[in-house]
């Protein structure tokens, strides 16, 4: 699995919130990559609760 974050973040924490282990917010998400294995599924929700739509989950 990739995760991007495109363009557009407002940086309103949600998807750290449900993933601090993949996302970091600092001014924007950003992604943490090598802590995606096993937080694939919280990745999933984090992208779904974002509220402009900007994380972008790539399935492999």
């Amino acid at each position: 699995m990739k995760v991007e974050i495109l363009p557009g973040c407002i940086a309103c924490g949600a998807c750290e919130a449900i993933n601090g282990e993949v996302f970091i917010i600092n001014e924007i998400a950003h992604v943490i990559e090598e802590n995606i294995t096993g937080n694939e599924d919280d990745c999933v929700t984090a992208a779904d609760a974002c509220p402009v739509n900007v994380i972008k989950v790539i399935e492999d």
